[in-house]
Order: C-alpha cells, then sequence, then structure tokens
C-alpha cells in the first residue's frame, strides 16, 4: 500500500512487514505528520515468505530485488535475530533505543516495538459462560470433560507454516508442564489450523470455531473495536507476550529515514498511537476495556515476555525444529499436512 507524501516528496520510505496494513497504517500516517516529504510504501507478508525473501536479499547483497525494504518488520522476532546474526541488519542508537528494556532489543540491530500478549479468543454467543477458559488447565479441563461439544470448535496456528505460531508453542513447551496434555486435547478434539490470526479470527467471526488459543491479542481487539462479535482472555495462568520488532536492512537505500521511523516507533508520541490504534496493549498500563484478564499484562507474575536476543537462535535450529514439528503432528492428528 502506498502512502504518498503530503508534500513535495523528498524520498521513499519502503518498508516490508509480517504486521497487518491496518494495523500499520496509524502508524505510518502520524509519523508522515513528522516527515511530510516522506512517501512510505509498505508490503505485508505473511512471516515465512517475508524471512525467506530478505534473507535472499541479503544474501546476494542487492539492495534492488523483489525484497528490497529500508525496514522490515515481524512478528516472528526470531526470524529478525537470525537475519541479524548473518549480518543483514544496520546498527543504530539513539535516546529512543536506549530506553528499551534489556528484553526488547538485541545488538542495537533489532527493536522491539509493541507488547503483545498470546490469547484465548471466544464467540461468547456461542460459548456458555460456565465453558470460558481462563487457563490453560481449565481449557484441557473443558475439552476433557465435553469433547462432542467442542469436536472441531477449537482452532489455532498451523505451526509448520506460521511463525509466531511456531514461537508460542516452543515457548509454550517451555513455560508449562501442562504443554503435552494441551496438545494431546487439541488432537482428540480435531484442532482446526489455519496459517493466520485473520483466518482465524474470520473462522470465529462466522461461527466454524468458537475458541481460538494462542491469537495475537492486538488483531483480535483490533477486530472487536470494528463490531466483530468476540471476547478475548489473557490467560491467568501466565501469559506469553511478545514484541513485534524491527530492523533496517544492510541493503537499506534510505537508512536515515529508516532510522527515524525506527525512533518514531520507539518514542513516547508512537507508543501511544500503537496504543490507542494500532495494537493496544502495553506493558505497565490497564488491559483495553472489555478485555477478561488480570489488571495488567505485568500483574501478578503472569508476564512472560519472550526475549529479543540469541536465546531465540535456538528456535531456528533445523534440527530442533524438525523434532518439534514431528511430534506435533502426531499429537494433533492426521488433518496437518
Amino acid at each position: 500500500m502506498r502512502f504518498p507524501a503530503s508534500e513535495h516528496e523528498r524520498t521513499t520510505l519502503t518498508i516490508r512487514g509480517a504486521a497487518d496494513t491496518d494495523a500499520m497504517a496509524p502508524l505510518i500516517r502520524d509519523y508522515q505528520l513528522l516527515y511530510p516529504d516522506v512517501t512510505v510504501v509498505y508490503h505485508e507478508y505473511i512471516t515465512a515468505d517475508l524471512f525467506s525473501g530478505v534473507a535472499a536479499a541479503c544474501a546476494a547483497g542487492r539492495a534492488a530485488s523483489d525484497y528490497a525494504a529500508d525496514v522490515v518488520i515481524s512478528s516472528s522476532v526470531d526470524h529478525l535475530i537470525k537475519l541479524a546474526n548473518d549480518g543483514c541488519a544496520r546498527s543504530h542508537r539513539s535516546i529512543e533505543t536506549g530506553r528499551l528494556p534489556d528484553w526488547a532489543a538485541w545488538r542495537n540491530e533489532v527493536f522491539g516495538f509493541t507488547t503483545e500478549p498470546a490469547v484465548i479468543a471466544y464467540r461468547p454467543d456461542l460459548l456458555p459462560r460456565e465453558d470460558l477458559p481462563r487457563s490453560r488447565v481449565a481449557l484441557v479441563d473443558l475439552l476433557r470433560r465435553k469433547p462432542e461439544a467442542y469436536a472441531g470448535r477449537i482452532g489455532s496456528y498451523d505451526i509448520t507454516l506460521s511463525g509466531i505460531g511456531y514461537l508460542f508453542a516452543v515457548y509454550d513447551a517451555r513455560a508449562a508442564a501442562t504443554y503435552g496434555r494441551l496438545v494431546e486435547a487439541f488432537g482428540r478434539a480435531n484442532l482446526q489450523v489455519r496459517c493466520c490470526t485473520a483466518d482465524l479470527i474470520a473462522d470465529l467471526e462466522a461461527g466454524r470455531i468458537v475458541i481460538g488459543y494462542n491469537l495475537l491479542g492486538s488483531y483480535v481487539y483490533g477486530a472487536m473495536r470494528r463490531g466483530a462479535r468476540l471476547g478475548v482472555v489473557v490467560p491467568q495462568d501466565y501469559t506469553l507476550v511478545l514484541t513485534r520488532a524491527a530492523l533496517v536492512p544492510v541493503t537499506a537505500r534510505a537508512a536515515g529515514d529508516a532510522f527515524a521511523f525506527l525512533d518514531y516507533l520507539l518514542s513516547e508520541r508512537g507508543q501511544r498511537v500503537s496504543r490507542e490504534q494500532s495494537f493496544f496493549f502495553d506493558r505497565t498500563g490497564p488491559l483495553p476495556p472489555g478485555v477478561d484478564g488480570p489488571p495488567s499484562l505485568s500483574a501478578a507474575g503472569l508476564f512472560r515476555p519472550i526475549t529479543v536476543g540469541p536465546v531465540l537462535l535456538a528456535v531456528q535450529d533445523r534440527a530442533k525444529r524438525a523434532r518439534f514439528l514431528a511430534e506435533w503432528r502426531q499429537s494433533i492428528g492426521t488433518q496437518v499436512k
């Protein structure tokens, strides 16, 4: 999508991102109020395609290619860490980057700019209130008690296709002893798997499923704000929290403007726009109106951020990934190819 400069165009900033255009648009337009001579072109991808394309462009050293970018944004932060580790990112230091918590940035090259919980989404008109699961244990218990009622009516990511789905699954497996029971329960319940949050939200809106597990809270809440009949639960046992991150590739042609956009995303102004119009959650403030959960994401020690750093390189290890996916496929069942 093209966002034309409102004044005489000085340059074009190309952003390639695994973030919904509707979520990025308010941030881009507000950035252009500060830089009215910059045209912004935003290309939206699924995480895996974005990673492979940017990695190939970096390896070839091509600034002019189908994946030429000044800024790369992804919810699959492990992908960005891999790109930075392979020498594909420019370093940037500023007052704004210096304010980030340690877990939200790495090596002055990858910068987290959102705070997004993995949530349980549901259709409030199709799910009896007494069945609403507020934790993973409660969800396993629900599927055990009422297998017929929820067979084929639970949805989550196909982690073989979704980078963020895979990342959440890996951290679920690390965080809770309930992970094995949860995946087995999903297999018995004929879990419906999709590549993307948007597809799962569409299934919820259409009533094809009544519960969605580990969905990105920002996208679900955004759909609620647009009038979708949805509810959101921030799990009470623990909350996996992703920070969507950005980097500037070494092949960036408008690096100065790219750094300015990064600083805008991290600034107090950018964070306010993000909280009010784009991604809706933050670390310390109250949960958005209508969200079921603790007073804030950081309350009661439930906050489990996915750290931006080299620990994520292990997530990309091919042998470990292959084993994890094989075990997941075996538990989920034959509907996953």
